[in-house]
């Protein structure tokens, strides 16, 4: 579809209860949305799901303040849409049985056409949960795979801060407009992402992180992915909703047991017990998904991309060691600045992943 039609898609979207499904059906039938607007009520009442009302609603033209609104709102965000019928849209998603008629994408759209495996799992993990999901998702990004997950607290979080440290790329679905990051404390991760990755949406902009959005959109993490990797989950985690979408949608469905005395890992281990495929090690991932494929030849191959900085938080970076660890004083000295700016400009390069803080003020590269 022609971007220019992507003001009219959001015309058509705006039609109330309408819903992606008619969507879909009607541009099946009329091409673009131009010309659903010029149908006649008897052209638009003759399709399966549109009586006569739906009709009346769609030949008013749906609200184009609300469309106007929100390419502001991309434009204020450096944000854009990616509509169903267009080139980039990821054929994966496609497959599944209600794929969003639009997604909204703050970063490098060409990235949701790569093979993709998801991880999910609890907000509150424990540290066997956050150390596992460190170690196999560096082993992913090793693998040349892109991971999937919701920029949720906890395990979401984790994943996606591994894979940016590590100079791979990952994807962030939200629950909430791309302009409305939640949570906030993920602001700084998701423009890290995005310099890579991408962060997307299926929500319009500026639509709020409610609770009834997020069930929904983890259809979209499952849909992206050849499969989903479950770490720790409860009986009741929203990371068992992916699972089960994965399963509808006939993608695989991973799970790495945790403490049968733990809650937190009942979940999970329910879902082995179901028939998910045990994980103790990414070899496990690889033997289920090699036959689907064919990018596990060049194990490690993967390139880190250098970091996109510029000012003090690039002289800072420069002086810095993967190997070695520096204190501030000798960073401040090399830097020939003040300590209080280095110190700052240390805090953004921590918040974007790519510096650690050690004992001591020392800091390190990661």
């Amino acid at each position: 579809m022609n971007p220019s039609c992507h003001d009219n898609l959001l015309r058509l979207c705006s039609v109330p209860q309408i819903g992606s499904r008619r969507i879909r059906t009607l541009i099946a039938r009329f091409r673009t949305p131009e010309r659903v607007f010029a149908a006649s009520t008897r052209e638009l009442a003759s399709l399966p799901g549109i009586d006569q009302s739906l009709a009346s609603k769609i030949q008013s033209g749906g609200d184009s303040a609300f469309a106007q609104e929100q390419m502001i709102l991309m434009q204020k965000a450096k944000a854009e849409i990616i509509a169903f019928w267009d080139e980039d849209y990821p054929e994966m998603l496609k497959r599944i049985a209600d794929p969003p008629v639009l997604l909204f994408l703050r970063g490098q759209r060409s990235v949701l056409k790569k093979h993709s495996l998801a991880i999910v799992g609890t907000r509150v993990p424990s540290t066997y949960g956050k150390l596992m999901t460190e170690k196999l998702a560096r082993e992913i990004v090793d693998l040349n795979l892109v991971i999937v997950s919701g920029l949720a607290r906890g395990i979401d979080t984790v994943a996606h801060k591994v894979v940016v440290q590590a100079g791979g790329i990952t994807i962030a679905v939200l629950g909430s407009g791309v302009d409305r990051i939640y949570p906030e404390e993920n602001k700084s991760l998701a423009e890290a992402i995005s310099e890579h990755g991408a962060v997307i949406s299926e929500f319009p902009m500026g639509a709020k992180p409610e609770a009834s959005l997020f069930p929904r959109r983890n259809r979209i993490i499952s849909g992206l992915s050849w499969g989903t990797l479950v770490m720790e989950a409860g009986e009741k985690s929203g990371a068992l909703i992916t699972a089960e979408f994965a399963l509808e949608q006939n993608r695989e469905v991973f799970a790495v047991p945790g403490n049968v005395n733990n809650p937190k890992c009942l979940g999970v281990n329910r879902l082995v017990q179901q028939g998910a495929k045990l994980v103790i090690t990414i070899d496990d991932v690889i033997e289920e998904l090699a036959g689907q494929l064919d990018l596990f030849a060049g194990r490690g191959a993967v390139e880190k991309q250098p970091p996109t900085l510029s000012g003090l938080d690039k002289t800072v970076y420069n002086v810095l060691s993967n190997s070695e660890a520096k204190h501030i004083d000798k960073i401040a000295m090399e830097c020939k600045k003040p300590t209080a700016l280095v110190l700052s400009a240390l805090l953004s390069l921590e918040l974007k992943g790519i510096v650690k803080q050690l004992i001591g003020k020392n800091f390190i590269r990661c």
